[in-house]
């Protein structure tokens, strides 16, 4: 299992520092959020890509992947009955993974909660329409270029679609697609789903489908920085035989960015050689 840190947790800084960091605390790689490399992942060059994965390799670290897809650029979504909204959205969407790719990347999650709205009445039913047949437009590209595209559950305080593993798996099965899974957010499991975190993993785990693991509180900051017990989470992880990337995502960071990254590394790690 590699531990890996969302970039934008130590943003305050260069790209290249962001690395070395991540480095220097014990990460095997970062997980990049597009918009802190560029506002539309359509304008990165080769050579600005180059540049990015020097900078990894430099440090001795990976890029294990992409998330918050549809931050940038401004207007996207997946629900839009404005075709050519969403025809841009798909672009940027397809830049990302080709960007994971050439990066080196094995995943991209597809949070991005204000992109995927639903309207009220027969809109939403056309809205989740719209997106399941972008979503399996993505899905295609992800196969062409050897990613996992990840649907990513998310609680009611963020948007009002797909808000428990259950729908996303829903999609996952409609699709159809080796290149497009589902993954769990420890935070927002805790908030939406009936069963506790560890149960979701063991219950989901043994369908194959979920592909990659974020790990925050549902107070949103670091684990263990609240009241989720994580030794259940990590347990469930080391049975089921998890062999992907468990992503540090928290959204709080005290007392402060590199401070959080390196607490939330030392209280994981621990646990999981604990267990061992």
């Amino acid at each position: 299992m590699r531990i890996s840190l969302c970039n934008e947790v130590i943003d305050d800084r260069p790209f290249t520092e962001q690395c070395v960091l991540a480095a220097s605390l014990g990460y095997d790689g970062l997980e990049i959020a597009p918009f802190t490399l560029c506002q539309d992942p359509r304008d990165l060059t080769d050579r600005d890509i180059a540049e990015v994965s020097q900078a990894l390799s430099d440090a001795g670290i990976a890029a294990t992947g992409l998330h918050w897809l549809l931050v940038s650029p401004k207007g996207l979504s997946i629900t839009s009955p404005d075709a050519a909204v969403r025809s841009d959205t798909l672009e940027v969407m397809t830049a990302n993974i080709e960007l994971c790719a050439a990066l080196g990347g094995d995943v991209l999650v597809h949070g991005s909660p204000l992109q995927r709205m639903l309207g009220d009445g027969a809109e939403a039913i056309d809205g989740r329409a719209r997106a399941v047949d972008i979503f399996a437009a993505a899905a295609e590209a992800a196969e062409r270029h050897g990613v996992i595209y990840c649907l990513e559950a998310l609680s009611v305080d963020e948007t009002n679609f797909i808000n428990r593993i259950d729908e996303a798996m829903a999609i996952v099965d409609e699709i159809g697609s080796p290149a497009f899974k589902a993954m769990l957010d420890t935070g927002a499991a805790a908030r939406s789903e009936d069963r506790t975190v560890a149960d979701s993993l063991r219950h989901w785990m043994p369908t194959g489908h979920i592909r990659h693991i974020q790990f925050n509180d549902r107070n949103r900051r670091a684990a263990g920085q609240g009241d989720d017990d994580f030794v259940p989470v990590l347990r469930a992880l080391k049975e089921t035989g998890y062999e992907g990337t468990v992503a540090m995502e928290p959204f709080i960071y005290e007392p402060d960015r590199a401070s959080c990254a390196a607490y939330t590394l030392g209280y994981v790690k621990g646990i999981w050689e604990a267990l061992a």
